[in-house]
């Protein structure tokens, strides 16, 4: 019999022998100008991890779309770090989707991530999704495209079942690579990965994590993203002060550390981090994968 000591260390030891582990981080536009530094600061200390690319979200409104633009730009030129712009199909013109992609591909950015997006304020119904952006991103230029995976369902899917049809079709269409939403049970997207497979799903599924440090911003952003969250993961939170950030921070790095191995241990070797703008955490969950700075 196996005791929990041996299963730990055992985890432990082959997780130290990964090698070939790629790594990439997202970041948002940031509001203020406290925001912009501790952007920077990020980007440039992640950069030395040489990741796959860095991608950047894509708000609703002109004014955040332009952030997004100036922001990859700016990472590919500084870095030389691969640039990854998100990009969605609401509040746009096809004409205006060819635009934005063209300039792109004018500027060196090679690597799009393909979202539906959020529908803005006031209107009440999807005109087009994202297997037509990813068409359309196809037709204008050679791209790689990351799109979207939903481990737990799509929050507007009827159906898990709907949902994985949807993501062949992306991946039919063109698609490089589906990015996975968040969660906190390992499990959640092994059996995703299985039944992914099984549906003929050929595209590399690479899952997202997110180190979370705040109790608060995670139940957040489950209640939107239809993320599970476990009673465990409720009592591991449980009566931490507001004001301790020591402990919220051991507790993310924790939970995080512990779904990692797992995934790495089941063949995993593709990791996206949704890093807030912060780099701490994922730093250091990359150190643990071997995922380091390169030395001469």
């Amino acid at each position: 019999m196996v005791s929990y000591a041996q299963g730990i260390d055992a985890l432990n030891q082959s997780v130290s022998e990964l090698k070939d582990i790629n790594v990439s981080f997202e970041f948002f536009p940031p509001k203020t100008e406290q925001m912009e530094k501790m952007l920077w600061k990020s980007v440039h200390r992640l950069a030395p991890l040489k990741p796959k690319y860095m991608s950047v979200t894509y708000g609703a409104n002109s004014g955040e779309r332009d952030r997004t633009h100036e922001i990859v730009k700016r990472i590919q030129n500084e870095t030389g770090i691969t640039a990854a712009p998100h990009l969605t199909c609401v509040d746009a013109t096809r004409e205006e989707l060819i635009e934005i992609a063209k300039d792109y591909w004018a500027n060196g950015i090679r690597h799009i991530v393909a979202l539906r997006g959020d529908l803005p304020e006031g209107s009440t119904e999807h005109t087009s999704y994202a297997v037509d952006l990813v068409k359309l991103l196809r037709d204008v230029a050679d791209f790689d495209i990351s799109v979207a995976a939903y481990p737990e369902t799509h929050p507007d899917a009827p159906s898990s079942q709907f949902d994985l049809l949807n993501l062949k079709k992306k991946a039919e269409a063109g698609a490089n690579q589906a990015i996975t939403q968040f969660f906190f049970d390992a499990e959640v997207f092994l059996r995703f990965r299985d039944r992914a497979a099984a549906a003929g799903i050929d595209m590399e599924l690479v899952p997202g994590i997110l180190p979370v440090t705040n109790y608060q911003t995670l139940l957040r952003f489950a209640g939107f993203t239809n993320v599970h969250v476990s009673n465990w993961l409720h009592h591991m939170y449980k009566d931490v002060a507001d004001d301790d950030q020591t402990t919220r921070n051991l507790l993310g790095a924790s939970i995080a550390m512990d779904m990692v191995k797992v995934l790495a241990k089941e063949g995993v070797r593709d990791f996206h981090f949704y890093t807030l703008n912060r780099s701490d955490l994922s730093y250091a969950l990359c150190h643990m994968l071997g995922a380091r700075p390169q030395t001469d």
